[in-house]
């Protein structure tokens, strides 16, 4: 088994369902008491949100590549970034490091495309749906992506950042978010993206409400992770 390397702590609460879900399926998958050869990184999450706030990308980059090179070094053989958002400096990143890094919106996107879907609405932080480093990514892979409207972008992302960040769950946010899901599917998608990791503790992709598939990224890019680190060489 190889050793998965976690940057998180962006928020630790999404982090900590990554290492649920990882161990989780190890188990599943070679049974007894197994469970997985993991190394965490994790950073204030406030350092970096004042960062992101800033626009200072750059920094941003730096200080996670710093992170990424001392898991590299504690023996992580295979890295995740645990968040969507902070994808966006994954180049400066993995430039940082010898070991592969597993991308969020690759696994998502082949995890899509194995649905038979190739338009899907995308919910993130503002940064996440606003700019082009994800959107881009996905339309590498053949999938037409839709954002919401500027006031469902700015709810999404206020929940993200107020309440769920901080591991407040509402049912009011549950219900408003399920509107703009309702929103995208009305313009066309065929599926929707949870393209933040903690949006996967608000809305249950399996949830009866939704009218099309929903594709929670946290465990998608957690299970990639089982996939790589058990794979043969």
């Amino acid at each position: 088994m190889r050793r998965i390397g976690l940057l998180g702590g962006m928020s630790w609460e999404s982090t900590a369902e990554y290492y649920r879900l990882i161990n989780t399926e190890v188990a599943t998958r070679l049974g007894g008491l197994h469970s997985a050869r993991v190394i965490l990184g994790s950073v204030d999450f406030a350092e970096v949100e004042a960062l992101q706030v800033a626009g200072d990308w750059g920094a941003a980059g730096e200080l996670l590549a710093a992170e990424a090179a001392l898991l590299e070094a504690g023996g992580a053989e295979l890295l995740l970034i645990c968040t969507n958002t902070m994808h966006k400096v994954a180049d400066t990143i993995q430039a940082a490091v010898g070991i592969p890094l597993l991308h969020v919106a690759d696994a998502t996107a082949a995890t899509v495309g194995d649905a038979g879907l190739t338009r899907v609405g995308l919910l993130g932080t503002a940064f996440t749906m606003e700019q082009d480093f994800y959107t881009a990514r996905l339309a590498q892979h053949g999938l037409d992506v839709l954002v919401p409207t500027a006031r469902d972008r700015a709810d999404v992302h206020r929940v993200i950042y107020d309440e769920l960040c901080l591991g407040v769950v509402r049912e009011k946010s549950r219900h408003r978010y399920l509107e703009v899901i309702d929103a995208l599917v009305a313009d066309g998608a065929e599926g929707v993206i949870l393209g933040c990791t903690e949006i996967e503790l608000l809305i249950d992709p399996d949830d009866p409400r939704t009218q099309v598939p929903v594709f929670p990224t946290t465990r998608i890019h957690a299970l990639a992770a089982v996939d790589a680190a058990l794979a043969r060489t």
